[in-house]
């Protein structure tokens, strides 16, 4: 058997078999496109999701489950954390939080959220007793307009 020829293009010499090179086209030219991110789902997405799975595992179809799992592009590991989710919290708990761990805050940031919490509070309670007193002041101010009716009629 004969050994192949090695060719030969008038651009690039020796053909190496880089369509790139044969082209001229050089790797700093050619667009690049950009990764594409982690997919999120809603919490109104993750509910659909688990409720179209349980209706597949209900009626038997675990076919019919891997396919819309793929359809999805969500793997099952995702699907049982979701249930487990939403059995320890309801719909609440299929929000997306913030991942990783809650920061922690310096003890003079979480006395200052004591005292704001407090004042609030504080703040409410004042807001009703002045209702009260205006109410008790409304209230005497009818039975001083009604004590002089009453003396009238009396006599």
């Amino acid at each position: 058997m004969p050994k192949p020829t090695m060719e030969y293009t008038e651009t690039t010499g020796p053909r190496s078999g880089s369509a790139k090179r044969e082209r001229g086209v050089s790797g700093g030219a050619v667009e690049t496109v950009a990764k594409r991110g982690r997919r999120s789902f809603s919490a109104a997405e993750k509910l659909r999701i688990v409720k179209l799975a349980d209706a597949c595992l209900q009626s038997g179809e675990r076919g019919a489950l891997h396919a819309m799992m793929r359809v999805e592009g969500i793997y099952s590991s995702q699907l049982s954390s979701w249930r487990s989710q939403l059995n320890l919290h309801g719909t609440s708990g299929l929000n997306a939080r913030k991942p990783g761990r809650k920061p922690v805050r310096a003890a003079h940031e979480v006395a200052y959220a004591q005292v704001v919490k407090r004042n609030e509070a504080l703040a409410r309670e004042l807001h009703i007793v002045y209702a009260l007193l205006d109410l008790q002041k409304k209230a005497q101010e009818l039975m001083r307009l009604a004590s002089p009716l009453e003396e009238g009629t009396s006599s």
